[in-house]
């Protein structure tokens, strides 16, 4: 190829790169102008642009979930360990245990070993969930995501404005101490993850690369890892880091899980995995050989690398019950359980030791394919809340009273340490967190403050503390509050 051709490539490329940009920028200064927009009256595709139409839409809640499934596996028995109530054949009898019995019980040395035990603590402290909006971080524009650190020392939040910003978490302060421009962006930045070392933080967006930055250190080093994809508009959606902190994983719109190699500086891994985008990955175990993916698809694929070949990728099995894509993953750090969210409306808990059979296969791709509706910008239809369950679907189970709409919500496990994993939370696109109480399956709590989606929660894992990323520019703070 000659240097006019090579010099073409790279205008073709900077265009693709910025077009995105461009065009949120121009669209967003329409829609400010507009006589529609200064008259406070917007349209169904207004909503939807902005991350409001929760506004038009209450997600059903189910009063009465099936819990069929959850009380015959080993979930129940180590939720009920992890948060004191192990002896009791019901999970709703722990509630007489309250907190001054337990108090009367560690003064009168009757508590095992004169203290109260991890399950006893945890049993305590999940009662002080955070429901008060402590402090409101105002950014500006859509903020997309934010985690904590493993030990909780730091958050770090993205917006779409290109700034990734990182704040000082220690004893419950929450103070921004470092502000970073991202590179080679388009649209926004997408995903991030801390390393587990605490060291660097990683962010990814439509472009070729993830990059990866310094935290510490006089100056800033964005190092792009490239992942040599064989399409033209690349994207990763979701990012996950392995526990020592050499490889990093991204989901990608090609339908590919990838795999980079710090330490060897190249792409290691390409899985051709999904049908349709990979929205979300994962490292199920602490050596990094079983991972986890979801797509636009609606299964959940897994994989395990000692068997895997690259040139003809099987998975060892698949979570098949979802009627719509798979928008997020979440491991409940124990190799065996996860949790996924769906354009769906639900979240399912999965045994990665129950696999569905080929039937839950066909009939989730029979779902997925009969779904005629854009979750970004309509309303969702009737026919996507069907309650029963479809053929093989083996998910232990299913939660509702949430809506999936706009973006990629995401849903988590609560922390093991102030909770025993006991809830699980999870975004909304009315603005609100709910809470769902793992065993039973019901909301036992919802958050509201927040006027368009909420995209990303993340709960402290050790203090009492909730922070919020919303579409509607702002970063919540929430702790509890007597």
């Amino acid at each position: 190829m000659g240097l006019r051709g090579s010099r073409a490539m790279e205008r073709d490329e900077d265009i693709a790169n910025i077009l995105p940009f461009l065009t949120r920028n121009l669209l967003d200064e329409i829609h400010r102008h507009s006589p529609l927009s200064q008259s406070g009256d917007e349209s169904e595709s207004e909503r939807g642009w902005n991350g409001r139409l929760g506004d038009c839409y209450n997600p059903p809640e189910d009063t009465n979930p099936d819990t069929t499934e959850v009380k015959h596996s080993t979930i129940q028995q180590q939720i009920l360990l992890d948060t004191g109530g192990v002896f009791n054949l019901k999970p709703q009898t722990t509630r007489c245990h309250t907190l001054p019995r337990l108090l009367h019980q560690r003064e009168a040395g009757i508590c095992r070993g004169r203290s109260f035990s991890n399950g006893q603590q945890a049993q305590v402290l999940s009662r002080f969930i955070p429901k008060h909006i402590w402090r409101k971080e105002k950014l500006g524009e859509k903020v997309f995501c934010g985690v904590y650190t493993v030990d909780g020392s730091m958050f770090l939040s993205a917006c779409q404005d290109q700034k990734i910003r990182m704040y000082n978490t220690r004893n419950g302060s929450f103070k921004k101490f470092k502000t970073v421009r991202a590179q080679d962006m388009g649209w926004s930045v997408l995903d991030t993850a801390f390393t587990p070392d605490g060291a660097h933080f990683l962010y990814s967006s439509w472009s070729n690369y993830i990059h990866i930055c310094n935290i510490y250190g006089k100056h800033e080093t964005h190092t792009p890892l490239d992942l040599s994809p064989f399409v033209r508009r690349f994207c990763v959606f979701s990012l996950s880091v392995s526990s020592d902190s050499q490889e990093i994983m991204g989901g990608a719109n090609d339908g590919c899980v990838y795999v980079f190699d710090r330490e060897r500086n190249q792409r290691t891994l390409k899985i051709d995995s999904h049908e349709e985008d990979v929205n979300a990955v994962t490292f199920m175990d602490e050596g990094s050989q079983i991972l986890v993916s979801g797509g636009d698809d609606a299964v959940c694929k897994v994989w395990d690398r000692r068997s895997l070949r690259e040139q003809n990728p099987q998975p060892v099995g698949v979570l098949a019950g979802h009627r719509d894509g798979v928008t997020f993953i979440d491991t409940k750090g124990d190799s065996r359980y996860l949790i996924s969210n769906s354009k769906d409306q639900t979240i399912k808990l999965w045994d990665v030791r129950r696999f569905s059979p080929k039937e839950g296969l066909d009939a989730s791709w029979n779902a997925v394919t009969q779904q005629n509706w854009d979750y970004r910008w309509q309303r969702v239809p009737s026919c996507s809340l069907k309650k029963h369950k479809l053929r093989g679907d083996t998910s232990v189970m299913t939660y509702r009273g949430h809506g999936v709409l706009h973006t990629l919500i995401r849903c988590r496990f609560s922390p093991s340490c102030s909770t025993g994993q006991r809830y699980i939370y999870t975004g909304c696109s009315t603005g609100r967190v709910i809470i769902y109480d793992l065993l039973s399956g019901r909301i036992v709590h919802q958050l509201h403050g927040h006027s368009a989606c909420v995209r990303d929660v993340h709960w402290h894992p050790y203090e009492p503390i909730i922070t919020t990323s919303s579409w509607d520019g702002i970063l919540g703070v929430w702790r509890y509050q007597q």
